[in-house]
């Protein structure tokens, strides 16, 4: 074990989608002796490997967590996320290892950051069906009414998350006991940042590769297995744009085209995410992607 292991209880490593925050967290882990908890929320299905970027061969002996611990078809969302975080900073705690949260969802890993007091909603079927009959616009309405400082706007695009979403609204404005409570940390926060232009040659370059690599034959296998399609909509845009593609929906060029477009402008919202959690005050030292981020990160920490 390093002696030079930080007192800070809680190490993160974000950034956009192909910044490198595996690569980044696996090293921080064995130079601290500590164990990974994964801030993806794809990551947590089974079966979901290539589209959502898990790279386990990465890890190498390094313990990790909330990865493969859902199967598709469950409902995984921020409440269960912190919920498991805790599970999971407390295991690693028992462990006498440093946690290390890595990953590029920003609602997850604000949900941490910043406290967000979350309460259990379970499904309400009766309530589903009253709200099954209004429209994607009287939905978003009612969420809005509900949560005016609404963090997950993506609810806003699907029916059947907004639904979700009015769920726990409903849940949250009913309880004042929250279900979650938060272990005490003073995290420090690493991000990795690139110019625009090379990131975006780095997600188009991941992305050729994962198509070449087994990523058609995952979103078929995954069908195959019982995950529907709409399901597999609701998962990102490397299963929604293939579903399309399997379906006959699109051809394969306007597949690859569309999605690599997609997931840049999916980058762009990441960035716009990490700078909002620091104009709320999270402090986030960023690392030049370009450069080897190992030494980067570890003069900070030396510091």
């Amino acid at each position: 074990m390093n002696d030079s292991r930080p007192a800070t209880r809680l190490v993160v490593v974000a950034g956009p989608t192909a910044s490198g925050k595996t690569t980044l967290g696996v090293k921080l882990a064995e130079y601290l002796d500590g164990e990974i908890i994964s801030a993806d929320s794809r990551q947590v299905y089974r079966g979901m490997d290539i589209g959502s970027g898990k790279d386990l061969d990465e890890y190498g002996d390094i313990p990790y967590h909330l990865i493969d611990i859902a199967d598709p078809g469950d409902e995984f969302n921020v409440y269960e996320f912190q919920r498991c975080f805790c599970e999971a900073f407390a295991t690693i705690e028992s462990n006498a290892k440093v946690p290390l949260l890595v990953g590029g969802t920003g609602l997850y890993l604000a949900s941490v950051l910043d406290n967000y007091h979350l309460v259990e909603a379970p499904v309400d079927h009766v309530r589903r069906e009253s709200l099954a009959t209004m429209t994607l616009g009287e939905l978003t309405d009612r969420l809005k009414e509900l949560d005016p400082d609404l963090h997950n706007t993506t609810d806003l695009l699907d029916p059947q998350r907004t639904i979700r979403a009015i769920e726990i609204a409903e849940s949250k404005n009913r309880d004042t006991q929250f279900s979650v409570m938060l272990p005490e940390f003073k995290p420090l926060i690493f991000g990795i940042a690139w110019e625009r232009p090379v990131l975006r040659n780095r997600i188009t370059i991941r992305l050729r590769d994962r198509l070449e690599n087994g990523l058609l034959e995952e979103v078929e296998r995954l069908h195959d297995e019982g995950v529907s399609w709409e399901s597999l909509h609701n998962y990102g845009l490397e299963y929604r744009f293939v579903a399309s593609y399997l379906k006959g929906e699109l051809n394969r060029n306007d597949m690859y085209q569309k999605l690599n477009s997609a997931i840049h402008s999916f980058a762009k919202r990441q960035q716009k995410w990490f700078r909002r959690m620091e104009r709320n005050g999270t402090v986030i030292h960023w690392l030049d992607g370009e450069l080897d981020t190992f030494p980067q990160a570890l003069k900070i920490i030396q510091a």
